[in-house]
């Protein structure tokens, strides 16, 4: 394994993802929220970071393109956890938020199952949109809980709550397109041999 600086950013993004839900079980509202806020914004721009870096550095390497859909996929799927166990479950928040997890899950076994013909599933300019879009979603919606555990900027709480409402449902869009992308490419290789 060649341990890069694009690699340890990309690890320090998976090792985050849990950070999140742990900030809100040593800490209280809102601090659990800002320090959750600023892991998620930090780990998201390591995001953008460690594949310029791998690709301007000439260090891509076959751990860094493991590690970084995993941590991706960590990072939105806890802290979309924390934050629609935090949420009064409101079925506005938690419909996009299953569109999105199920997703995640569906494409993570379609690769899995396909194994070494997964290279045919590359992660398109539509998945890195969906990703960028999941990201600044759940960063408002972290957001939210910050203006929330304030009590007096009611106008923010309710601004963030319905512009990261509305990012999440765009969000769940974009996924469930991306998603529908990844299963007609990989229709051929599920047909079964007669």
């Amino acid at each position: 394994m060649t341990w890069t600086v694009p690699n340890i950013l990309t690890l320090l993004r998976l090792l985050a993802a849990p950070g999140v839900a742990v900030m809100f079980l040593y800490f209280t509202r809102p601090y659990a929220d800002w320090f959750a806020l600023i892991l998620f914004v930090s780990a998201a721009v390591t995001d953008w970071f460690d594949g310029y870096l791998a690709r301007s550095w000439k260090q891509e390497t076959r751990l860094g393109a493991m590690l970084d859909p995993i941590a991706d996929k960590a990072m939105v799927v806890i802290a979309l956890m924390v934050i629609v166990g935090y949420s009064t479950m409101s079925p506005w928040l938690v419909l996009p938020a299953t569109v999105i997890l199920f997703r995640e899950v569906f494409v993570s076994g379609l690769r899995e199952f396909l194994g070494d013909t997964a290279g045919t599933l590359k992660v398109t300019k539509l998945a890195k949109w969906k990703t960028t879009a999941q990201m600044v979603a759940i960063a408002t919606l972290f957001a939210q809980g910050v203006f929330e555990g304030l009590g007096w900027k009611l106008a923010g709480l309710h601004y963030t709550w319905y512009a990261g409402l509305w990012l999440l449902w765009l969000a769940a869009v974009l996924t469930l397109i991306s998603g529908i992308d990844y299963l007609l490419k990989s229709l051929p290789y599920l047909k079964d041999d007669r």
